[in-house]
This record gives C-alpha cells, sequence and structure tokens, in this order.
C-alpha cells in the first residue's frame, strides 16, 4: 500500500517510485527534494550527455545539505534491475575492494532515480569506460581572499597558454567558489601523460605571477592565490560534472560559461558569482549546452610532456 508521500510515477517506460518530495533539502532556501527532481528532470537533455558512459560517484543528502552525508560509488540496495551497472577495478580503495559496481547515469529513468534518493551532488571521471582519457581538467581553486574574480582572471591566461598548444578550453563555474575549465582531448594516452602535462602548464603559470598563483598542494601556500589543482586528472579523481547541484546554503549549480563573460567577471564589468539552480535552467534556454563541444575528441597533449620510459 502506498502512503501519500510516495507514489510511482512512469518516466520513459520505467516505474519510479518518488518519495517525500515536501522535505526541505536545502533549508536556507526552502528548496526541497521535489523540486531537486524537477531540476535533474529539466537539465537531463544538456546534462546525460556529460554523463552518460561515465561511472557515477554521488554525493547524498539524505536529510538534506546540513546533515550527514556520504559519498557512495558502490550500487545501492535496492538498485532496479534496469540501471546500467559496470564492474570497474578500483586500485587503492579505501574499503580494499579491487572492484566496485558503479551505476552509469546514461538516461532520464537514473537520473530520476537518483536525484529520489538525495543523490544531490553528481561526479565523474575525465575517462569514458572501456577508453582512455578524453577530457584533460584544470580545477581553478581560489585561497580567500581570493574568489572567482580571480579564478576568471587565471582561466583566461590558462585558456591562452593551452591554446598555444592547440588545445581548447571550456569553463564552467565550480557551483562553489571556484571554476574549472574542461578541455576535449584525444583518448590515445593514460592519466599519467594527461596529468603531467597539466603539471607542467600550472608550474609555468604559477612562475610567471607566483603572487596570485601556486600549483603546489599546500594549504598553507594557498591564501590569496589560486590553486591550479593539476592532480584532477588522475584515473581515481572525479570532478563534480557539468549542470551538477552542489550542496551549500542556496541549490547551485555547476554552470558552463562563455569566454565573454569570464573574461567581464574578470575584469569587474559584471558579478563573478555562482548560478542558482533556476538561473542554470535560463542559461540553457538561452545558450543551449556550451559544452556540447566536448564530445567531440580534442588533439592529444604535446608529445613533449610524455612520460619518459
Amino acid at each position: 500500500m502506498k502512503t501519500p508521500d510516495r507514489f510511482v510515477v512512469t518516466v520513459e517506460g520505467r516505474d519510479l517510485e518518488l518519495s517525500n518530495l515536501d522535505k526541505v533539502m536545502y533549508p536556507a532556501a526552502g528548496f526541497t527534494k521535489g523540486e531537486v527532481i524537477d531540476y535533474y528532470t529539466r537539465i537531463a537533455p544538456v546534462m546525460l550527455p556529460h554523463l552518460r558512459d561515465r561511472p557515477a560517484t554521488r554525493i547524498r543528502f539524505p536529510n538534506g545539505v546540513d546533515g550527514m552525508h556520504f559519498f557512495e560509488k558502490n550500487k545501492p540496495g535496492g538498485t532496479p534491475d534496469w540501471v546500467r551497472l559496470e564492474t570497474l577495478p578500483v586500485p587503492g580503495s579505501t574499503k580494499s575492494r579491487e572492484t566496485i559496481e558503479f551505476v552509469v547515469v546514461d538516461d532520464l529513468p537514473t537520473l530520476v532515480w537518483l536525484a529520489n534518493l538525495a543523490a544531490i551532488e553528481l561526479h565523474t571521471p575525465q575517462w569514458r569506460i572501456g577508453a582512455d582519457p578524453d577530457l584533460m581538467v584544470v580545477d581553478l581553486d581560489p585561497g580567500a581572499p581570493a574568489g572567482l574574480r580571480e579564478c576568471c582572471a587565471v582561466a583566461t591566461l590558462m585558456r591562452d597558454r593551452l591554446a598555444a598548444d592547440g588545445i581548447d578550453a571550456y569553463p564552467k563555474t565550480s557551483g562553489k567558489k571556484g571554476m574549472q575549465l574542461c578541455c576535449p582531448i584525444s583518448g590515445t594516452q593514460d592519466s599519467e601523460v594527461v596529468s603531467a602535462y597539466a603539471k607542467k602548464v600550472a608550474d609555468e603559470l604559477a612562475a610567471m605571477v607566483p603572487g596570485s598563483i601556486t600549483a603546489k598542494m599546500a594549504k598553507a601556500i594557498r591564501p590569496g592565490k589560486i590553486f591550479i589543482d593539476w592532480s584532477q586528472n588522475a584515473a581515481a579523481k572525479t570532478t563534480v560534472t557539468p549542470y551538477s547541484l552542489r550542496a551549500g546554503e542556496g541549490p547551485t549549480g555547476s554552470a558552463p560559461l562563455t569566454w565573454d563573460e569570464v573574461i567581464a567577471m574578470a575584469t569587474g564589468e559584471v558579478e563573478a558569482r555562482q548560478f542558482g539552480a533556476g538561473e542554470v535552467l535560463e542559461r540553457v534556454e538561452e545558450h543551449g549546452d556550451l559544452m556540447a563541444a566536448l564530445s567531440e575528441p580534442g588533439p592529444a597533449v604535446p608529445v613533449s610532456y610524455r612520460r619518459r620510459s
């Protein structure tokens, strides 16, 4: 027997039981679980291409963003038999597991099912299942009092440096403090090659502007600087997926940007800020998917940065 807070809906031919839609997930904003599901349903046309064929790591907040949360890689209990699962190796697992059955979000029913489980954040690796990395990610993390505006200034420097090697960069906000640049690359090199190249470029920029940029992980030297986190390209790392919601005071999303917007934020012409869920949806209506080109392979990273045998 179904209670009033549980009911079945059909999504693209799949029956899903939704529950507790009135539960407040973002207390400061009054944003409910039903609104989380609605956001993911509406953003799905542009988000699913970035999730497809990538094992998804979820961050679940069963009692809202102010409550306990946990990272989840393995399939949860009660996973429907129609959800795509992939058994993949997990070297260095903290739970000493050799493999994990990952959920792969290839369709709208799976995305809605995860949203109903309070999987507010979705993170994916820089590779598709069965392939080498097809993305290089540059994570720009501001150390207070530096913020998103300073990240945007560094992003333009990084864009120009990568362009010199023929690599395109597509910017997005992180949905929290900073931003990322996502760069399509050829799927013919392993993560160590990509990480080595990203580190080389990060070190170059840090040497160029040492007062504003660091490529070192030590938190003690980050205040007032932008940390270029090249390590995001390690095989075991994931990055928040474009358009994913983030857990914070309000329901912000990881929003793709135009380079004109990045420059305007860097110069102070417009406010450098994160975007709320409604704004992300409005931006998609205006721009479409600003990261659609990520589905097309880019060039290989320069051979000069390949690992020596």
